[in-house]
């Protein structure tokens, strides 16, 4: 079989993002603008949701999302060891405590029994991962912030107060596209974050975006304004506003941040988006001709067709049976000598300097540290051929196999 070169996720962009991209470029208007705004809206639509914030990087939104929420220094905020660790730096950004629990036995999901027990009077918000595009148990997250719904204290004159219970910011970051029980990622947990990175199913090369579902009492646009004012630097006014005749003066209500999405940015998206379901499609088709080969091996995959669950075919993720992290090496530096590009999604936070650092213990995370010491990442992207899947597939079936 001749060697072929392949890649782990390159980004598909088409003519379609490429014209538009152009068409910013002559616009007269590259920043934050009228594209921009036009990406929002279609997200809000595609998600179900009111409103949306673009941004430029998935962390950046979960980490506004905290603020606007009031989390700071005293709370504790509760997310999974099995992530990527923007799922955890952004709580340590607004100077709140990581609280990470393991995952369950053979799962990439929570414990969701340790999560219940790990939410304390100093919890305010509870940060799911969606790994690989496959969403959490999200019918189980609100069982368990209803049923600690006691404990809760919300922060005095802040949006907490619009809550009863501790908050569900799920950090979608895979999953755009994804649903559960029927309802896109965006319109399930009570903020959603996304990422538009480069590696992504949709990109915007570098960006991010956030969602949420209605909260009584609050206005939408009301809320929308507050996360500008986040990552606007604190100024009323953005560049477009400001640039229309006689309107040049501007304030800083209080010195923030800078984490805009621009326009050439958010050109890509729109090009993106006008082919998401197609290029879903695709993803899952090449999922399934992955499961098909995985039937005759001893592994086990990342199931992306649970019952009541759309996945975005984000990842395709797979522990190796019988396997330790050097058994799991050697098969990845084996592909990479025939030229298939894989990973590891991912090395659990407690393993990490950072981490270490902060007093977290992979011995604590037995469950985390199991899937990870066997895990394989395929690549899994748009661009794939049905030859390059085939390639793929019989290289792994003769090396596991020690053809």
């Amino acid at each position: 079989m001749k060697k072929m070169n392949i890649p782990f996720s390159p980004p598909d962009i088409s003519q379609k993002e490429i014209d538009y991209v152009v068409d910013a470029l002559k616009s007269g208007w590259i920043t934050t603008g009228p594209k921009c705004k036009e990406l929002e809206q279609k997200l809000s639509e595609f998600c179900g949701t009111a409103k949306t914030v673009a941004v430029n990087s998935s962390t950046a939104a979960m980490e506004m999302t905290l603020r606007v929420l009031g989390v700071g220094p005293g709370d504790e905020v509760i997310t999974s060891a099995y992530t990527y660790t923007a799922s955890a730096s952004v709580i340590d950004h607004v100077g709140a405590k990581i609280v990470l629990v393991d995952t369950a036995m053979d799962s990439f999901e929570m414990d969701y029994d340790q999560l219940e027990a790990a939410i304390t009077e100093k919890t305010k918000v509870i940060i799911p991962v969606d790994l690989g595009g496959v969403m959490c148990d999200y019918d189980r997250l609100y069982q368990i912030v209803e049923a600690k719904k006691h404990l809760f204290h919300p922060k005095k004159d802040s949006l907490q107060e619009k809550f009863d219970r501790v908050i569900l910011l799920a950090d979608s970051a895979h999953a755009l596209g994804a649903k559960y029980h029927g309802k896109p990622a965006g319109s399930v947990a009570d903020f959603t974050t996304f990422s538009f990175h480069a590696v992504k199913n949709f990109t915007t090369a570098e960006g991010g975006a956030v969602t949420w579902l209605p909260i009584n009492g609050v206005d939408d646009e009301w809320l929308y304004k507050q996360f500008m004012l986040l990552i606007l630097h604190g100024q009323n006014k953005d560049a477009l506003a400001k640039t229309k005749a006689g309107a040049w003066e501007y304030d800083i209500m209080a010195p923030y941040f800078k984490a805009n999405l621009t326009d050439i940015h958010a050109a890509i998206g729109l090009g993106q988006l006008e082919r998401y379901p197609s290029m879903l499609e695709r993803r899952h088709e090449v999922i399934k001709r992955y499961d098909e080969i995985c039937k005759e091996l001893a592994v086990s995959p990342l199931n992306h067709f649970k019952e009541n669950c759309y996945s975005s075919g984000h990842l395709y993720l797979l522990r190796i049976d019988g396997y330790g992290e050097e058994e799991r090496n050697q098969l990845i530096q084996k592909m990479a000598e025939v030229g298939i590009a894989c990973n590891v999604h991912y090395k659990p936070l407690p393993m990490m300097t950072a981490y270490k650092n902060l007093g977290f213990n992979i011995g604590d995370f037995p469950n985390a540290y199991n899937q990870y010491q066997n895990e394989v990442t395929l690549p899994l992207h748009t661009l794939l051929s049905d030859e390059e899947v085939e390639y793929i597939t019989s290289n792994l079936v003769s090396l596991m196999n020690n053809d």
